[in-house]
């Protein structure tokens, strides 16, 4: 549920992104929230300017939050996003334990304003060579590494 709080957060992650137009950057931005409600740190995209695919908003936090932050805080925080997360953005996120994401656009909503920005879907193929790729895995697991 929105509550009028995240509805003030949104609406930074809005006024984030609108900068970053002025700033010749794409207009996406967001903000992550500590569990006590102060904004910890704010990003936005710079895909052109880093010449960097990944340098989304929201996996700038997540890989914040990675590092700076301790697995209980990580998981009392908010990301509050201009739009919805993207598959790489949404992968981040779950592997930095952030406890919640709220964006403003969906990501159908994105498309219709802008159809060009649609991605292809690239075919996956596999599994394969079970027995080879398993030898990895088991040796670092077995070494008791996360």
């Amino acid at each position: 549920m929105i509550t009028p709080a995240d509805e003030e957060h949104l609406r930074r992650a809005i006024a984030i992104a609108a900068h970053a137009i002025t700033l010749g950057d794409a207009p996406y931005g967001s903000l992550l929230v500590g569990p006590d409600g102060a904004v910890l740190t704010e990003a936005h995209n710079t895909v052109r300017r880093d010449n960097d695919i990944s340098a989304h908003p929201e996996l700038k936090l997540a890989r914040w939050a990675a590092r700076e932050l301790d697995p209980a805080t990580a998981a009392g925080t908010t990301m509050y996003t201009s739009c919805q997360p993207c598959g790489m953005c949404t992968g981040g996120i779950v592997r930095s334990g952030l406890g919640r994401v709220v964006y403003a656009l969906s990501t159908e909503q994105l498309v219709a304003l802008n159809p060009s920005g649609a991605w292809p879907t690239v075919p996956q193929e596999g599994p394969a060579l079970f027995d080879e790729a398993r030898t990895p895995i088991e040796e670092y697991y077995r070494q008791g590494q996360e």
